[in-house]
């Protein structure tokens, strides 16, 4: 059976929009793009998560990001 991608979901409410998740995003595209992450993770642009105090933020394996914090977003997509 085919290995199916994972799924990052991005907050793109309008309180992590102001505390820069349009770059996070965009950040997070572009390391989904690269060699060894490429076809392995999808992301997913969501509603608001109810951490605005926290943004912006991402889920990943069921693991919440807070304040765009890539270091740990990496080591989550190295654990898979």
């Amino acid at each position: 059976m085919k290995k199916r991608r994972k799924f990052i979901f991005v907050c793109s409410g309008s309180d992590c929009k102001s505390n820069g998740a349009r770059n996070f995003a965009g950040k997070i595209k572009q390391i989904l793009n690269e060699g060894e992450f490429r076809g392995k993770f999808k992301m997913v642009k969501t509603k608001c998560m109810d951490c605005c105090k926290s943004g912006p933020v991402a889920v990943v394996n069921n693991q919440l990001i807070k304040k765009a914090d890539l270091d740990q977003l990496i080591s989550e997509l190295k654990e898979d």
